[in-house]
């Protein structure tokens, strides 16, 4: 079965169309139970989000701030497995009909084996997957089984790529490439800055840009302002922690899904202010 990444360009090219970003959500598989981390997600696709990503949590989450850390310690902990954050691709895609990725480390991928996990992420509807830690010169097996099963590789870049490597990663992915739009790790911030204006524009340089690869930026947006800002110079904007500490600041479960719906409409409405 073919993986959905047409979908994935498709909803990008839609959204570019509107003269606006794409709106791309994160929230952890298996947080803060399965069941419950599945219905959060589908509640920020309804609200609004075009595109989604679900994180799988690993325990030395390098790229992640201590918001997305302690729900991933909430997810491990409660017993998560990669058949369910299969099984939450799965039925997110099938409620809403929206592209679905998988964010993860490379670890759990090498060890769970690469073409069993891409044939299931695949079989689940799966888009593709965004991969922090993957160095693209290491990446030829990943990308051969991705492409056969239809899989989207999302790289990351950083302020601190030189123009050499951003055209070398650019080239190596597809769906879009992740620009972190600053140096760190993920959490909320009062503001964006001008490193993620200026990365998009080197970014967009490259060659593989310049044929229509998007360019999404994330790491820092938690509001509509800021997410209006973003949507001004790049195709799409990401936000994660902003929905985690939703979750996590809720009385319940019920309280936490109303929250990162409504989030993700005030956020949908900033990037069509653009």
């Amino acid at each position: 079965m073919s993986g959905n990444i047409h979908l994935l360009s498709d909803t990008l090219a839609t959204a570019r169309s509107e003269n606006r970003a794409a709106l791309i959500a994160y929230l952890p598989a298996g947080f803060p139970t399965v069941d419950g981390g599945i219905e959060a997600i589908k509640a920020v696709l309804d609200g609004g989000a075009d595109i989604v990503e679900v994180g799988l949590p690993h325990s030395d989450p390098v790229l992640d701030g201590p918001v997305i850390q302690t729900a991933d310690d909430i997810a491990l902990r409660g017993g998560l497995k990669i058949a369910d954050v299969m099984r939450t691709v799965r039925e997110a895609h099938r409620a809403t009909g929206k592209p679905v990725l998988v964010m993860t480390y490379w670890n759990p991928i090498d060890r769970y084996g690469v073409e069993r996990f891409t044939a299931e992420l695949a079989e689940a509807g799966g888009a593709g997957c965004i991969l922090p830690d993957l160095p693209v010169q290491e990446s030829a097996g990943w990308r051969e089984h991705a492409e056969k099963h239809g899989l989207a590789t999302v790289f990351v870049v950083a302020p601190s790529s030189k123009d050499e490597r951003l055209a070398k990663i650019t080239e190596a992915g597809s769906g879009f490439v992740y620009a972190a739009s600053l140096m760190g790790v993920t959490g909320t911030r009062e503001s964006v800055g001008a490193q993620a204006q200026d990365l998009v524009r080197r970014t967009r340089a490259t060659p593989a840009a310049r044929r229509g690869l998007p360019v999404c930026v994330g790491l820092g947006v938690s509001n509509a302002v800021q997410a209006a800002e973003v949507a001004g110079f790049a195709d799409g904007v990401i936000v994660g922690s902003a929905f985690v500490k939703r979750l996590l600041d809720a009385d319940d479960l019920a309280a936490g899904i109303a929250a990162v719906r409504t989030l993700a409409g005030e956020l949908a409405e900033g990037v069509r202010k653009r």
